[in-house]
């Protein structure tokens, strides 16, 4: 085989590996995430607060503001006390915890001081949809699987026909490998694992198409908006934490866009308590 030849299929090598590393690491974390999900209560909240603070740290690492102990202690306490708070279902308690270390942050951070108040801003927010989405007892379990598994498709989707089909990018400047041809696969994937829920007896077909198809392209935008970023700040990965997928930033940027997302429109519909009935009842 020559030099020309070899450096393809060492390439190909190693995106067969990389691809069998990110499939073994969903296979861990995807099943533990809906275990702690249909426990609810202290285990949801338990794993959303540690998840929220590793981002937090994340976002203090690709802007350049992880080096000041004092933010990041600040902040991460923060987010562990409104944790215990929302596990104690003390969601105006915990709203108060927030608004205090988001204060901290930005008064503890040199610059950019904007960047490390809009980081904790962006993981608070992120806790307290996703404790939000879950409260009710109901229907916040299916509300919340329903936006774990439109986000999962839409990435899923995107992932593997972008790479099957190419063509197209769908914001270069920003984010060099998504394509037009994997956006509009993984929306198709999003409606898919939406309309199976009527199939269960979960919402009307029509609604639950709607609701997917929202969720799924606040998804893609927030994938969009955490390229950009990184692109900002030079950065490629936000970490290294979970093999083949990079960091939790990676892992969890469209997740962050659609629970926030679902829970306002929870909440506006039907109150802190009825957001999974706003969700799933129609």
């Amino acid at each position: 085989m020559s030099e020309h030849d070899a450096a393809p299929a060492a390439l190909a090598g190693r995106d067969s590996r990389n691809l069998l590393t990110r499939v073994a690491a969903a296979l861990v974390l995807a099943p533990v995430t809906i275990a702690a999900a249909y426990a609810g209560g202290w285990w949801w909240a338990a794993l959303v607060t540690l998840a929220t603070i590793g981002l937090f740290v994340e976002w203090l690492t690709v802007v350049g503001v992880a080096e000041g102990t004092r933010v990041v202690i600040a902040g991460a306490a923060a987010l562990a006390i409104s944790g215990l708070l929302l596990a104690l279902a003390r969601i105006e308690a915990s709203l108060v915890i927030l608004a205090l270390g988001l204060a901290g942050v930005t008064l503890l951070s040199g610059e950019p001081r904007r960047w490390a108040a809009a980081g904790f801003l962006y993981a608070a927010v992120a806790q307290m949809a996703s404790v939000v989405v879950r409260l009710d007892q109901a229907h916040g379990f299916t509300a919340l699987v329903l936006v774990l598994l439109v986000v999962w498709a839409t990435d899923i989707g995107g992932y593997f026909a972008g790479r099957a089909i190419g063509g197209p990018k769908l914001w270069p400047r920003v984010s060099p490998k998504k394509t037009w041809a994997g956006a509009i696969s993984g929306f198709a994937a999003s409606l898919v694992v939406s309309a199976s829920f009527p199939v269960f007896g979960f919402g009307g077909i029509w609604p639950m198409l709607l609701v997917g198809a929202v969720l799924s392209i606040a998804s893609q935008f927030g994938d969009l908006f955490e390229s950009a970023v990184k692109r900002r700040f030079g950065v490629k990965d936000s970490s290294h934490i979970i093999p083949g997928h990079g960091g939790l930033m990676d892992r969890l940027d469209g997740l962050v866009a659609a629970i926030a997302l679902a829970a306002i429109f929870g909440v506006l519909r039907a109150g802190v308590d009825g957001v999974g009935r706003a969700l799933m009842v129609w």
